[in-house]
């Protein structure tokens, strides 16, 4: 019997509410390419990776100018 690799699957609430924002807002994430996804039947999983991946991906920091980088 063949081995299956266990991979970690979010919902789009789970990712929604691990990143404190809407789940409409994965979904962009999700159309616009940004934060891949499969797709499993009817309904869209997305890897604990991929997150991970997205989100250290969108780390901010500042910069040698001062307090500015939160407005970009």
């Amino acid at each position: 019997m063949a081995s299956v690799t266990k991979i970690e699957l979010l919902t789009p609430l789970e990712v929604a509410g691990a990143m404190r924002v809407s789940t409409m807002t994965v979904y962009r994430l999700v159309k616009s390419g940004e934060l891949p996804a499969l797709r499993v039947g009817k309904h869209l999983r997305i890897r604990v990776g991929d997150l991970n991946n997205y989100l250290e991906s969108r780390m901010v920091t500042p910069s040698q100018e001062g307090g500015a980088w939160l407005a970009e």
